[in-house]
């Protein structure tokens, strides 16, 4: 066992010039907890592990022509790093860090044993039953490789572009539809435009029944639109009243529909958000922002745990995010919280799923 934090902490790579520069041309990226584009991380992750694996190859006197590098890589990872082992066809929706660029290297040469890499999530559990592996070791929620660092979402500064404001005004409407139809407006054209005649009934009865506040949140987050790897706004919501999953769950499938620059949809607890943030709490894979994320991810899996419903989800993945809400823009109080999402998941095969809804797949006070 080796400790290589300090290693990963500082770790770089060599990338692109950018992402348009298609010459062989490299940079250094910057160190690992200096990096924001979650691509980078990812990439500055899965070579680092391979430098650390050839600095121990080389403390234990070993040939290198001799060693092979053994990985658990499941289809699902070469899938989604669009690697040619699984086709020559599939866009890239997320670097694994067990096929890097240094990894595909090695396993050209032949140097890498990947005895699971034609088998998804589901077939491990059943290859982990017919060995008779324990229960719980065998249904344990699936933890990435590149640990915590990718489920920080790390800023600098607040992600607005030019088509902020217009589509903060779009969500206004959908989030008001009943009463925006009284008031002609261009954009409300266009909501009735890419929306069917079901969708806008469906929206009147929510917006009369419900209290509800939608709003462009400054950060970018990785999603799947189509087969394709996204990496755009996210959308949050609030609500005077408690929470309605079901109406919620049908706005979360709704607004990516109507915009293609939003790939998530949250739900924000707590009182009606009346000031969205509009800046970000600079955040970076420091010890404290990932001790943060530690005890955060261990509470929630806890009492997942003691709740008994540790079993009916899938995975729920904890992320800490830049965002501060709460604050009075008359103060000018400076972003410097954070907030936590809880994304509990449920599916089969671990390629495709649904979120799980409170009060339907796991109980409310869980």
């Amino acid at each position: 066992v080796v400790n290589a934090a300090h290693s990963f902490y500082n770790g770089t790579t060599t990338l692109p010039i950018s992402d348009e520069d298609r010459t062989p041309r490299k940079r250094i990226s910057k160190t690992l907890n200096m990096t924001t584009s979650p691509e980078e991380k990812r990439k500055i992750i899965g070579d680092t592990f391979v430098k650390i694996a050839n600095e121990v190859i080389g403390e234990m006197n070993l040939k290198p022509e001799e060693v092979f590098l053994a990985q658990g890589t499941l289809r699902p990872d070469l899938i989604e790093s669009a690697s040619l082992v699984a086709s020559g066809k599939a866009e890239v929706i997320k670097t694994h860090h067990n096929d890097t660029e240094l990894i595909r290297k090695l396993r050209e040469e032949g140097k890498v044993i990947e005895p699971l890499k034609d088998f998804h999530k589901d077939e491990v559990r059943v290859l982990g039953r017919e060995l008779g592996l324990p229960e719980e070791l065998v249904c344990r929620h699936p933890f990435p490789g590149p640990g915590l660092a990718i489920r920080v979402i790390c800023a600098e500064e607040p992600y607005v572009c030019k088509d902020f404001p217009e589509t903060n005004n779009i969500l206004k409407i959908v989030a008001d539809f009943s009463a925006s139809v009284k008031k002609p407006h261009t954009l409300l054209q266009r909501v009735k435009a890419c929306t069917s005649e079901e969708d806008q009934e469906k929206l009147m009865q929510i917006t009369s029944l419900h209290s509800l506040n939608a709003f462009l949140l400054p950060i970018k987050t990785v999603g799947v639109q189509g087969d394709c790897r996204s990496y755009s706004y996210v959308c949050g919501i609030s609500s005077k009243d408690a929470p309605h999953w079901e109406s919620l769950m049908f706005l979360a499938r709704l607004i990516p529909r109507m915009c293609h620059n939003i790939n998530r949809v949250v739900y924000v607890f707590g009182p009606p958000v009346k000031e969205p943030p509009t800046d970000v709490t600079p955040t970076f894979l420091t010890t404290g922002v990932l001790s943060t994320l530690r005890q955060a991810d261990f509470e929630a899996h806890n009492i997942l745990r003691e709740s008994g419903y540790a079993g009916k989800i899938s995975q729920m993945p904890i992320i800490l995010t830049p965002l501060h809400f709460d604050r009075d823009p008359l103060q000018k109080q400076p972003s410097c919280q954070r907030s936590v999402v809880i994304r509990p998941f449920i599916t089969s095969d671990f390629m495709t799923g649904i979120a799980a809804t409170p009060g339907s797949e796991v109980p409310e006070e869980v």
